[in-house]
């Protein structure tokens, strides 16, 4: 992968951060709506098309409202998203307006995208958009979220769009250029142009969010550019106070960070299975059975599992966890947890015989199985 290969990106998901547009020192980065939308709008004209996921909606929320800090407690969370919503829009709204183009809504939730139909009527409602030339604004939804539906920061819901709309590239815009190979305020701190795979040396270079004002911070951009890799999408993680940034990035100029695309690409079913879906419980396998889901790529049988943990029902998300409590794989098994508490460790045809009905040889098939 190379930065010239970018420039073939034809549908592309950028996500700003809240810093961007509502900086921790107070007051809101009004130019910076403009020279974002001036971007994108340029990109438009190569015949590209834009999803723009936007963080802020808390952000303008809080100083609308008059207060000192982001809150804690959920309501007020709600509440300001609910009114700093309208004006992320109507900011957006209005930029865009001066160059021609249109921008649509769209505020998701977990359970929103968790059901494999309303994923789909999503990614539907996204293609229409983006086929009639609207940059779709896309947003959690903050105001009714609660802390089980929240997606935990924009990085990963800009991720999940990559594969909700079939994205070539994902770009996060911060305020910083990039990863380093130490602190950014340390002195000699190097940027790292590029990075292969996101290991979790990769991640111990990360830190959290410095702003106060955003939930984000390096680790969860390093964690969102691994799981569109797994979608086989690059990552550029850029510092969006850069003039004209975006038309940079895309004409292939050394900034930021590049993450590489995953060589073997899952396909949308299984990232769906992967990252949209939250796990209802766990299953703890012996080691031939987590060998053999994480290098043959098997079906798990109930003789590899040793242990149930949860409560869930056919067709749920569960993590499959190896002897040392390491997550291998998730799937969508085929067996309630009570009854798994039955037929764990015995041979499949017994599962019948211990039940009174079967869902088949496999308490997880290898066509529902991801392995991580």
């Amino acid at each position: 992968m190379t930065r010239a290969q970018l420039a073939r990106a034809r549908r592309i998901v950028v996500k700003v951060g809240t810093s961007l547009l509502a900086p921790p020192a107070g007051g809101v980065h009004a130019r910076r709506f403009a020279e974002l939308a001036g971007d994108i709008a340029a990109l438009m004209k190569q015949d590209r098309r834009v999803v723009l996921v936007s963080s802020g909606a808390v952000g303008l929320g809080v100083r609308r409202l008059g207060l000192r800090t982001r809150p804690v407690a959920i309501p007020e969370k709600q509440a300001a998203a609910a009114v700093g919503q309208i004006d992320l829009c109507r900011r957006f709204e209005r930029a865009f307006a001066r160059h021609g183009v249109p921008v649509g809504q769209i505020l998701l939730t977990h359970g929103g995208l968790a059901e494999r139909e309303l994923f789909l009527n999503a990614r539907h409602t996204l293609h229409e958009l983006l086929e009639q030339r609207i940059v779709p604004l896309i947003n959690e939804n903050d105001s009714v979220a609660t802390e089980e539906l929240r997606f935990g920061d924009n990085d990963r819901l800009a991720a999940l769009v990559t594969n909700l709309c079939g994205a070539e590239l994902l770009v996060l815009l911060t305020d910083i250029d990039g990863l380093h190979d130490r602190a950014p305020s340390e002195p000699g701190a190097q940027r790292i142009a590029a990075v292969e795979r996101v290991t979790s040396r990769t991640l111990a270079l990360a830190g959290g969010s410095r702003s106060g004002v955003g939930t984000g911070g390096m680790l969860t951009k390093l964690e969102a550019a691994r799981m569109a890799a797994r979608f086989g999408v690059p990552t550029l993680i850029a510092d969006g106070r850069r003039r004209r940034v975006l038309r940079r990035l895309l004409d292939a100029e050394d900034l930021g960070t590049l993450v590489w695309p995953a060589r073997l690409r899952l396909s949308s079913r299984k990232h769906w299975i992967a990252f949209s879906l939250k796990p209802r419980g766990a299953l703890h396998l012996d080691q031939g059975a987590a060998r053999a889901v994480r290098q043959g790529g098997r079906s798990l049988l109930p003789i590899g599992i040793v242990a149930v943990e949860g409560q869930f029902g056919v067709g749920d998300p569960v993590r499959c966890l190896d002897p040392r409590g390491r997550e291998v794989a998730r799937g969508l098994t085929s067996y309630t947890s009570k009854d798994l508490e039955i037929v764990k460790g015995q041979r499949s045809p017994r599962i019948s015989e211990l039940l009174g009905y079967s869902n088949g040889d496999e308490v997880i098939h290898r066509d529902d199985l991801v392995m991580l």
